[in-house]
């Protein structure tokens, strides 16, 4: 019950966010001036909070196991989207292999991985998003892109997420600690992200056109792929490869997130199908709150000890 508590408040918060663009108090104005806040100032000082621990052996292995976990499981998703749907052409495949890859695991995934295993989740859940951000700026325009544009390293390597976790990773490695009331201080702004993070997404969808949505079946195949059909291949793969424990919670949980939120302004960024990326984005995160908690109760029943 515990954990079905922690998802469920996760949700009223979304509902928070809902309502709140429902009655006018948050605009897309708002919207993006939370997301940048999200990005550039809460998320990355979470982040650096998550680190700021001492240099422990086995911590290290496991986060390293994450990491390449990631890695494969994005490339790997880059090729099942290609092949799943195959049988559709132009922006719609385009869109349609990117939400295949590339799940909410920032947004979505830090608070639920910290609403579940508390700063550690946030720790691994970090590595995990280094292969995610490298594969968004390289597969992702690969995908958008019919002129292959050649990638910007700049923002792959110099974006405030992954610059915190590099940051982190220094700290961690060296056992460098923050003076205690700058600790407390990110800690303290670090919190922010779950709530933020939720009504962000809260008001996200609920301007959105819900009837637009409803009728596209492609838009729930999308759904299908990226809430069940990906977590389960991931599931299923490091069961039998022996892992357990935080390794596989985390990567497991990171892949079960809805489609990703930058999905449909990488859409818009590359003259794309906007209006598909919203649908699967909506459809994803609606159906969500329905496969989140099974996954959940599948990585508690076959992850074994977690700590």
């Amino acid at each position: 019950m515990g954990v079905v508590n922690e998802v469920l408040i996760l949700f009223l918060l979304i509902s928070v966010g809902a309502l709140a663009r429902w009655r006018g108090l948050i605009d897309p104005g708002m919207n993006r001036g939370l997301a940048e806040l999200l990005l550039n100032v809460t998320m990355p000082l979470m982040i650096l909070g998550a680190f700021n621990i001492a240099f422990d052996a086995d911590m290290a292995a496991t986060a390293l196991k994450v990491f390449l976990f990631s890695a494969f499981f994005h490339t790997f998703s880059f090729y099942l989207g290609g092949f799943l749907f195959r049988r559709y052409s132009g922006q719609e495949r385009q869109v349609l292999r990117f939400t295949a890859i590339f799940s909410n695991c920032a947004f979505m995934g830090y608070p639920v991985l910290y609403s579940l295993y508390g700063k550690i989740g946030v720790f691994y859940g970090s590595v995990f998003t280094v292969p995610f951000i490298i594969s968004l700026w390289t597969l992702g325009i690969y995908l958008f892109r019919s002129d292959k544009e050649k990638v910007s390293w700049g923002k792959v390597f110099f974006n405030p997420g992954l610059l915190a976790v590099l940051a982190g990773l220094v700290m961690f490695f060296l056992s460098w600690h923050l003076p205690s009331p700058v600790a407390k201080a990110f800690d303290m702004l670090g919190a922010t992200t779950t709530p933020l993070s939720m009504i962000l997404i809260g008001s996200m969808l609920a301007g959105m056109p819900f009837r637009e949505v409803i009728g596209d079946r492609k838009v729930y195949y999308a759904a299908f792929v990226r809430l069940l059909l990906v977590p389960a291949i991931a599931l299923g793969g490091m069961y039998v490869c022996g892992v357990r424990g935080l390794a596989l919670g985390v990567c497991v949980l990171s892949l079960a997130m809805p489609v990703a939120a930058n999905t449909a302004a990488f859409a818009e960024k590359f003259g794309s199908d906007t209006a598909l990326a919203s649908r699967c984005v909506f459809v994803s995160t609606v159906f969500s709150i329905v496969t989140i908690p099974v996954f959940i109760a599948l990585v508690n029943r076959l992850a074994g000890p977690l700590f």
